[in-house]
């Protein structure tokens, strides 16, 4: 703020004359109506092309259809799952800390927007003072002032774009965020799904073990009868308790394998599953195959890749930046107010103060440094590019493992089932050669113990299709509750999705 002399009547005038300030504020617009012409340095954005083929490998049965999006709702249908996924999705901690970087972006991005604006600040002062004569008149003088003003502070005309490439920079950051928070919460699903299918598998074993177990102790009561009134020797008496302890030994380690599950569970929901045991088995239905669609669906589906595509365009923008910092930097810096030595006479006629500074500075010698900055922006855009391409690369890898692994387990499935069958069958010509005393006792042993094998073996085996299945899903982007670029853009996304509401224009 500019102030003049005061004297002991009123200040005298500081604005030009009324006709004076037309020429004024019509080059001001002038100048306004022309920044807002300016074109960005930046270069054109095209997406890179798709390194990786247009279809997924042979094996993995792909499909020529464009894979719709389905609500983790409707994928995960068992109510159990959907009730923990729920729950994760309210109290997980990781997801929380993903949630806030979301926040610190937007901020950012918020700071970079109000660069194109200018800052205006409001002050007011009073003084008084006391000066002997011959300084600032012939007498000794002592007086008030009084002033009140609005400032713009040094405001750049983005002629060459460099503070709208900043702000768009600031914009793609920002919805690299969105796309990595959503990647956290495909992710949480996924570790929370899979999980609860570890769960579901040790329940279905510990209550077949269970079986086993009071099967076999039934058995070795007949045994020990027998052994008793000499009918057998006390080898098979000793082989038959030795499978019964092979049953509880492993019932022991299932039981310790579930109350570590039980454990992994509660940390990702972030608070007590409350999730007991179950009897009910593996339902193969309980999450359903998706369609993989074309390997293009990916760059709009997948977290990862939208992120990379945005952290590419962010330093596209930074290239127009780093490009307009060679041309000349044009910034308006002025105030407007009133100023007097009588509080009574502030608003009144010839106590305006006003001052308008317009500045332009141009560099002429950095030492290399604008030109530096330019080529480690151009650096960091290629390598941009080549992240954005190999998490394509890694998403279809993702997509191919996935589809190959549910084709080939979906096999498995057929062939152990064949193979229980075999081995129950077994199990069962065994006891009767036994019992006739045709076949030693171990003989049985290593039936029943192959047969129990068997039964674990299988339910491990629809346990890892169901992961295939989660694993497809998570390689295909996930679920269709997610915010569109468009809608986060144009500030219509909800609350409960991953950005705030705010207006990106």
């Amino acid at each position: 703020m500019r102030r003049g002399i005061p004297s002991p009547g009123k200040l005298p005038r500081q604005g030009p004359a009324p006709g004076a300030r037309a020429p004024l504020a019509g080059a001001l617009i002038a100048l306004l109506l022309a920044c807002g012409g300016c074109t960005s340095l930046a270069p054109r954005y095209e997406r890179p092309p798709l390194p990786v083929p247009n279809r997924y490998p042979a094996d993995a049965t792909p499909s020529n259809q464009a894979a719709a999006p389905i609500d983790w709702r409707d994928y995960f249908v068992d109510t159990d799952l959907q009730a923990v996924i729920a729950q994760a999705l309210a109290h997980n901690r990781d997801l929380r800390v993903a949630t806030q970087r979301v926040q610190e972006a937007r901020a950012a991005y918020g700071v970079r927007a109000a660069d194109q604006l200018p800052t205006i600040a409001g002050g007011a002062t009073y003084a008084r003072f006391h000066a002997p004569g011959g300084i600032l008149s012939s007498q000794a003088l002592t007086a008030s002032l009084y002033d009140l003003t609005l400032t713009q502070s040094s405001w750049e005309l983005d002629f060459w774009g460099r503070v709208r490439s900043l702000k768009e920079a600031a914009l793609e950051q920002f919805l690299a965020s969105v796309a990595a928070r959503r990647a956290v919460r495909l992710s949480l699903i996924a570790q929370v799904a899979d999980d609860f299918l570890v769960l579901r598998e040790l329940d279905e074993r510990i209550a077949l073990t269970q079986q086993t177990i009071a099967s076999r102790q039934a058995s070795l009561h007949i045994f020990r009868r027998r052994f008793e009134v000499g009918a057998i020797s006390k080898l098979d008496f000793t082989q038959a308790e030795i499978l019964l302890q092979q049953a509880q030994s492993l019932l022991a380690q299932l039981e310790q394998s579930r109350a570590l599950a039980a454990h992994a569970l509660n940390l990702l929901v972030g608070s007590p599953a409350t999730l007991g045991p179950s009897r009910r088995s593996l339902d193969d239905d309980s999450i359903l195959p998706p369609r993989a669609g074309l390997p293009s669906d990916l760059l709009e589906n997948r977290p990862d890749i939208v992120a990379a595509e945005h952290q590419l365009r962010a330093a596209n923008a930074d290239i127009g930046a780093a490009r307009a910092a060679f041309f000349p930097r044009i910034a308006l810096t002025s105030s407007f107010g009133a100023g007097s030595t009588a509080l009574g006479d502030l608003f009144s006629g010839g106590s305006a103060i006003w001052s308008f500074v317009p500045s332009l500075s141009m560099p002429i010698f950095d030492a290399g440094r604008n030109r530096s900055n330019l080529a480690l922006a151009r650096a960091r855009e290629k390598e941009a590019v080549a992240q954005y391409e190999k998490s394509i690369q890694a998403a279809f890898r993702d997509v191919a493992d996935a589809l190959a692994k549910a084709h080939w387990l979906s096999e498995r499935i057929r062939i152990e089932r064949d193979t229980l069958a075999s081995q129950t069958e077994r199990a069962r010509l065994a006891k009767l050669r036994y019992d006739s005393g045709a076949a030693p006792f171990l003989e049985v042993l290593d039936a029943q113990r192959d047969m129990l094998a068997a039964q674990q073996q299988l339910i491990q085996t629809r346990r890892a299709l169901l992961e295939s299945r989660v694993a497809l899903f998570v390689a295909l982007g996930g679920d269709a509750s997610r915010a569109t670029h468009a809608s986060i853009r144009s500030g219509h996304d909800s609350p409960t999705n991953e950005a705030p509401r705010h207006d990106f224009h």
